[in-house]
């Protein structure tokens, strides 16, 4: 059978399986939309979790955005874990132990203010969106290249899925159909890896294999570096960010990961605190399976496409080469006219995607207007295809190729329906129920919540048609956006009782615009207007990645500040921080 075949079968079982759960678990009420009905299992949750983190930026860019940069990114794998035991050691069981159903919720409540409760709102919707364009553009491509449709009608067709199980269920559904969504990820992401790591190294398990040696005897890092090198990359286990910039971009993706509203929004979903902890410790060791296995990936997609392009004539390239030229995530301009893919250091093209001519070259390939003839590099690499175009380049049989398209998937859209349920609560939950119409019933929030979540997923669908950058990049600002505005407004809710409304408000405030406009100028660029600065203008040698750091602490500096020259919060805020600093039972033993 082929791929495409394969693909079908394979999508259409696994999303049958997807709407059958949304269907079973519908919501009735709106506690049941938020959290789930607060019933969920340690175990259920934890791998819900995992699925929910775990998006097409862990799935498809993570070992693509690896395989290109080498050891530097590594900082991607110890930001993200790292952030998880931030998250279930300082936040999760106090945030549950205060029995909020939302992030908003918690510094509405905690900073006694609606004005604080707003800002929260905004800040969720900023992280929430920029998120979220990440992840439809996951589903864009792995649609568009599996099933030979336009990227345009892939994150349609995404948007529609996500649509029915965020909008039957809410919580309900999303956490259940995040449980089958997991199985189905990690299964996928595992199988070629197993295959391959066999293919090449002789072991079976990719951790050890990539350390491991090839046919020849020679150990696979070091045949990779010596590939590298010849071809004028820098060796593959070297770096070359500062220390300072490794320290930066792994603190703002911790602490981002650990302000992430719809990863934390999941702790409310289980009965007890002690539950959360669990959940957290089992989410932590299912993410695990996945981020040890994505260095081997990088290592044996990275060494297959040297191998497998590198001074190959055009016409002799395998089929998969062709395939994923159509979608124009690869392409080849064959600046000195020998019909061999001279695949080198330097930009192939002189800007960041190929624009192709209508007629074709003499090899047949599609030719490219925007060639860089500055440098001898003719191929073009998008690095979201290197998870997926691996069990191709790697001819493993079909139905493999077809699950990794699934799993694909369903990372993408596991995390779309986390984010757009995040969204959808912020609005009908802390703006509408919270502020604006107060006596709203039940059945009126939960319609709120499913219009939001539409009018959500139309936006999101626009991003994603019309993305700003490849998936992971998108998704580390959010990660920046998050350290920058929420993670000190919830750590120093929690731990410091002095702290008040109008510190929290003017920290998040200026944390927020501070990253905000950074990653405008050091990233995007104002769109049509300028190009994003270069790095030698880089704030203390920091990239916008790593910027989050700095954004958040100045967060602090301003949140204590201002908390210390205003009054301090009513003594009933006061009290609520010391109990739930407090372990649940302790309280008999403190009476005494």
């Amino acid at each position: 059978m082929s791929v495409e075949a394969w693909t079908w079968i394979l999508v259409i079982l696994t999303f049958a399986l997807y709407f059958g759960i949304a269907i079973w678990a519908r919501a009735g009420s709106t506690k049941e939309f938020y959290v789930a009905g607060g019933g969920v299992s340690p175990l259920a949750n934890g791998m819900a979790t995992a699925a929910d983190w775990m998006s097409a930026a862990s799935f498809i860019s993570m070992a693509g955005l690896i395989s290109f940069m080498g050891y530097d990114g590594s900082v991607f794998l110890m930001g993200w874990t790292g952030g998880y035991v931030l998250l279930a050691l300082l936040l999760a069981p106090y945030l549950r132990k205060f029995g909020k159903f939302t992030v908003p919720d918690f510094i509405g409540d905690r900073y006694y203010s609606n004005t604080a409760r707003t800002v929260a709102v905004l800040c969720a919707l900023i992280v929430s969106f920029t998120y979220v364009a990440g992840q439809m553009r996951g589903v864009g491509i792995v649609f568009s290249q599996f099933l030979q449709v336009d990227i345009v009608w892939g994150v349609i067709i995404g948007m529609s899925v996500v649509l029915v199980f965020a909008f039957l269920g809410g919580m309900k559904g999303i956490t259940y159909t995040q449980v089958a969504q997991y199985c189905v990820l990690i299964f996928a992401f595992m199988v070629p890896a197993f295959f391959i790591s066999l293919q090449m190294t002789g072991n079976i398990i990719p951790q050890i294999g990539m350390g491991g040696t090839v046919s020849d005897g020679t150990y696979l890092l070091d045949k990779l570096d010596n590939l590298s090198t010849q071809l004028g990359f820098k060796e593959y286990t070297s770096g070359s960010k500062t220390t300072w910039d490794v320290f930066a971009i792994t603190l703002a993706l911790m602490v981002g990961t650990a302000g992430l509203p719809h990863v934390i929004v999941r702790f409310f979903t289980v009965p007890k605190v002690k539950d959360a902890r669990k959940s957290a410790g089992l989410a932590l060791l299912f993410i695990a399976i996945l981020y040890t296995t994505a260095p081997a990936i990088a290592v044996f997609a990275r060494t297959n496409l040297i191998e497998t392009v590198s001074d190959t004539e055009y016409e002799q390239i395998p089929a998969w080469f062709k395939n994923w030229e159509n979608t124009g995530l690869i392409a080849w301009a064959d600046k000195n006219d020998d019909g061999k893919i001279q695949y080198v250091t330097g930009a192939a093209l002189s800007s960041k995607k190929p624009v192709f001519t209508e007629e074709r070259g003499q090899y047949g390939q599609r030719l490219i207007s925007n060639a860089n003839m500055s440098t001898a590099n003719e191929l073009y690499v998008d690095r979201d295809i290197m998870v997926l175009a691996n069990p191709e380049i790697a001819k493993l049989p079909n139905w493999v190729i077809a699950l990794v398209a699934a799993g694909g998937l369903a990372a993408a859209l596991s995390t779309a329906a986390g984010l757009l349920l995040v969204i959808s609560t912020s609005v009908s939950h802390d703006l509408i129920k919270k502020q604006l119409k107060p006596n709203i019933s039940d059945k009126g929030e939960l319609l709120a919540a499913r219009i939001s979540i539409l009018v959500a997923i139309i936006i999101a669908g626009l991003f994603g048609i019309y993305p700003p950058g490849f998936v992971a990049a998108v998704v580390a600002l959010a990660f920046g956006l998050a350290a920058a505005s929420f993670f000190p407004a919830i750590i120093l809710g929690i731990f410091d009782k002095r702290m008040n409304k109008q510190g929290a408000i003017a920290g998040m405030v200026v944390g927020v615009s501070l990253m905000l406009y950074y990653m405008i100028v050091y990233k995007t660029g104002l769109i049509g207007v300028m190009d994003p600065r270069p790095a030698s203008e880089w704030w203390f040698n920091t990239s916008p990645e790593g910027f989050g750091t700095i954004a958040m602490i100045v967060n602090i500096i301003i949140s204590v500040t201002v908390s210390r020259l205003t009054p301090a919060p009513p003594k009933e805020v006061q009290e609520i921080v010391e109990n739930i600093r407090i372990p649940s039972g302790a309280g008999e033993a403190h009476a005494h």
